[in-house]
């Protein structure tokens, strides 16, 4: 990876974001996944079986994206080598999100300037998980700030460094480790045993990235004019007690910074689940605080895809 490919991928992020209509290649991986998953059904059988078919479906996934990624990319500087620089830009944008994260807060923070609550559920419905129809506002900004924080590392720290480390091809294997993450790592049945791997792996992937990213959230929350040192003192005190090991890092950062409590009862398919505080003691989330956040991934974004530049630099990808 070369820092003029990666500055040209990030700033077209930045500036496009992940236009619906582009085919993009964690649609695609998505589609492989589910198409996986309903081949070994799990917890239609034996735990052994589960964990088996899991890891085969999750080793399958990522080789198949590593391959035909550097497949793709060689056929691109064979044919021509501005092909090829092409073609690294573009699979390179496309493992990146800064850009349609915020603009994806952006529409929710729209909703709660006016007034709007139900438009607001349905719009963070499109970045979260949990399930949004009787979220209160206080309860949206919540699930907003959390989205930011964890996305932090998934959606840019993350694929930057394995940018500068590997190029598209790890960058595009780590967004299938992800991508297979959050549809199968679940400990929910069926998928206990069936996405045990896959959460494993995604676990060793995001280790590094996650506390960068908090580290960035720190940085950037002192250059915002939010609370840097609560957001350090936050992130060192909190962050264990997250069932992640690495989700609890920028969101206890994020926490700190905002001087707010993240964490709570989230409901998934109709079911409680408790998550455990963040911040405790603090104020509840609000749109205001949300605002900040997004300022703060931003400012977090920028120094990272900075850090990355000047990496690919020094290791002479000029």
């Amino acid at each position: 990876m070369t820092a003029l490919t990666l500055g040209c991928a990030y700033v077209a992020d930045l500036l496009c974001g992940d236009p619906e209509w582009f085919p993009h290649p964690v649609r695609l991986i998505g589609r492989l996944t589910a198409r996986g998953e309903a081949l070994a059904r799990p917890g239609h059988g034996s735990v052994r079986r589960d964990l088996l078919s899991g890891a085969v479906l999750s080793a399958s996934v990522v080789t198949f994206t590593l391959a035909s990624t550097v497949v793709v990319l060689a056929t691109a500087r064979w044919l021509h080598p501005s092909l090829g620089f092409t073609m690294d830009v573009i699979l390179a944008w496309t493992a990146l999100a800064t850009g349609s994260l915020l603009t994806e807060a952006r529409q929710v923070l729209q909703a709660l300037d006016d007034h709007d609550l139900e438009r607001a559920r349905q719009r963070l419905a499109r970045i979260v998980g949990r399930d949004t129809k009787t979220l209160s506002e206080s309860e949206v900004s919540r699930g907003l700030i959390e989205t930011l924080a964890e996305s932090t590392c998934d959606g840019i720290v993350a694929p930057l460094c394995y940018l500068a480390v590997g190029g598209v091809p790890a960058a595009l294997a780590y967004k299938a480790i992800n991508t297979l993450d959050s549809m199968i790592g679940h400990r929910e049945p069926p998928y206990t045993y069936f996405g045990r791997c896959a959460a494993r792996v995604d676990d060793v992937a995001n280790f590094i990235p996650a506390r960068v990213a908090a580290l960035a959230i720190v940085l950037a929350a002192a250059i915002t004019g939010s609370d840097g040192g609560g957001a350090w003192r936050v992130w060192r005190r909190d962050h264990e007690y997250h069932d992640s090991p690495n989700a609890g890092h920028p969101e206890a950062a994020m926490a700190g910074a905002l001087g707010v409590t993240l964490g709570g009862v989230n409901i998934y398919e109709g079911v409680p689940h408790p998550k455990p505080l963040l911040g405790a003691g603090a104020q509840p989330a609000t749109a205001d605080a949300a605002r900040r956040a997004g300022r703060i991934v931003l400012v977090a974004s920028l120094i990272t895809g900075a850090l990355a530049v000047i990496a690919c630099v020094i290791a002479g990808g000029r």
